[in-house]
């Protein structure tokens, strides 16, 4: 029986394929993200398409989104949505309660019966601004897009032997030529 157990454990890696093709993202030639079979992806193409997917098989160059191929030079950009709770509902907070202490200061100043120039307090102007630009720009945190050319790159690694590599294919030493 252990023998058996033994054989298996020897066998396995042989029929499974643990490793599959990589696409990595790179910012002046460091890593940001990496891409494999499974990973979701939002990407713009050359065509200035936008999809949105599961990668559900990379091989020769090509990933494949949903069934669909794309050579990964079409690929012109690439968005990454990141959603937490600080910048979701945090900004929303943050703009209401900016907004809140604009019109608070106004129905107070109306209810009192003052001047419009006598509503706002300077620290109410100032908090108030404060807060409806924060929670402005922590909203744009949440989608980061990656052009593609410049100071961001794509690369495909092959990991795993593809079936243009291994015996019996064509040398790329030798024009036409298989290797001998």
């Amino acid at each position: 029986m252990n023998k058996r157990i033994i054989l298996l454990l020897f066998l396995f890696p042989f029929l499974v394929n643990a490793q599959t093709d990589v696409l990595v993202l790179k910012k002046r030639g460091m890593e940001v993200r990496t891409y494999t079979v499974g990973s979701e992806l939002t990407m713009r193409t050359i065509y200035n398409q936008w999809f949105q997917g599961n990668i559900t098989n990379m091989r020769n160059d090509s990933i494949f989104l949903n069934g669909l191929p794309f050579h990964y030079k079409e690929i012109a950009g690439i968005r990454r949505t990141h959603l937490n709770f600080g910048n979701t509902m945090v900004p929303s907070f943050m703009m209401v309660v900016g907004a809140g202490s604009f019109v608070l200061g106004a129905v107070n100043g109306l209810y009192r019966k003052d001047d419009a120039k006598d509503w706002y307090t300077t620290y109410g102007l100032i908090s108030g601004g404060v807060l409806l630009v924060g929670g402005y720009l922590l909203t744009k945190t949440r989608v980061k897009t990656y052009r593609i050319g410049g100071k961001f790159t794509l690369d495909y690694l092959v990991i795993g032997g593809g079936p243009s590599s291994g015996p019996g294919s064509p040398d790329k030493r030798r024009p036409g030529g298989s290797a001998q």
